[in-house]
């Protein structure tokens, strides 16, 4: 796997692709709706990333950035396979991934004023800062997301505290400050270690999702049309069991089948995925209650 997500212009987003899956994306993208991929690191870097465009019948634009805007180049080429190469070393961070193409600096123009300091005061700036870190510590955010957030969090009426720009600029170094955080930690975490579970399960029939929704009515909603249509029943937690267990308060797992009869057997799936995972697991086997992954150190790597 590349440690890499992949945009596309039709919306998808795929997320640590083999080197086969990303040629596939670039052999694929040519038609209206579908012409360019955003290819960024994991976790994504603020100005760190390789691109591509192509319209069927013409070249491939590719471009890639490294910071500031005169660490910005294009190149031209003809056919596909020059931009896998060049993608695929990039993602692997070759030395060399570059080499062999005409780069060329593109202008962009003149560099934007940075945008004014926040004019907030002290109890604003704290709660404002207070949930961005909470998010950042649930760890599914992009960082697109986190500045939609800073932007939108303290907005009341017609009133807009703080600007697009600003939004970005606080977003960015929140999101650096927590990826130099995570480069300390060492080994498997208890969400990878949760997501192994939740692979096993999905693997199994069991449809099973990771913040997903932003309640459990939602969830319970929206949960039928999330995965395969044979599948035997589900498990996820939504947005607010990812706040709590990010504040030390374990996870809470909802799950359940799809035709109605009892979730005794899909809860003792779940419950045997989890422990297979290495992770500690209360449940009574009653299947009206949830099930709770506790104690659980929340220490989820960002992806971006």
């Amino acid at each position: 796997m590349l440690a890499i997500t992949v945009q596309t212009e039709n919306g998808q987003r795929h997320i640590r692709v083999t080197t086969q899956e990303l040629a596939g994306l670039v052999h694929r993208i040519g038609e209206d709706g579908d012409r360019f991929l955003v290819i960024q690191r994991i976790p994504d870097l603020p100005d760190v990333f390789i691109q591509v465009w192509h319209e069927a019948g013409g070249d491939y634009t590719l471009e890639h950035r490294d910071g500031g805007p005169d660490q910005h180049f294009q190149v031209t080429v003809g056919a596909p396979e020059p931009v896998i190469a060049a993608m695929t070393g990039w993602a692997l961070q070759e030395h060399d991934w570059g080499f062999g193409l005409d780069w060329a600096p593109l202008d962009l123009g003149p560099a934007p004023a940075p945008p004014p300091p926040l004019d907030l005061d002290d109890d604003a700036r704290g709660r404002l800062v207070t949930r961005l870190r909470e998010v950042l510590a649930g760890g599914y955010a992009t960082r697109a997301q986190l500045a939609e957030l800073a932007e939108e969090y303290l907005v009341s009426g017609e009133h807009r505290p703080v600007s697009r720009e600003q939004a970005w600029q606080l977003a960015d170094r929140m999101w650096l400050e927590r990826v130099e955080e995570q480069a300390a930690w060492t080994g498997e975490t208890d969400p990878e270690r949760l997501a192994r579970a939740f692979t096993a399960l999905e693997q199994a029939g069991i449809t099973a999702r990771e913040d997903f929704a932003c309640c459990r009515s939602c969830g319970d909603a929206e949960i039928g049309a999330a995965g395969a249509v044979d599948a035997r029943g589900f498990v996820y937690f939504h947005s607010q069991c990812t706040d709590a267990a990010a504040r030390g308060h374990g996870l809470t797992l909802l799950y359940g089948t799809f035709d109605g009869s009892t979730a005794t057997s899909v809860g003792r799936e779940v419950v045997a995925a989890l422990q297979e995972s290495g992770l500690p697991v209360e449940w009574n086997g009653d299947p009206l209650q949830a099930i709770t992954v506790t104690p659980l150190d929340w220490r989820r790597r960002l992806v971006g």
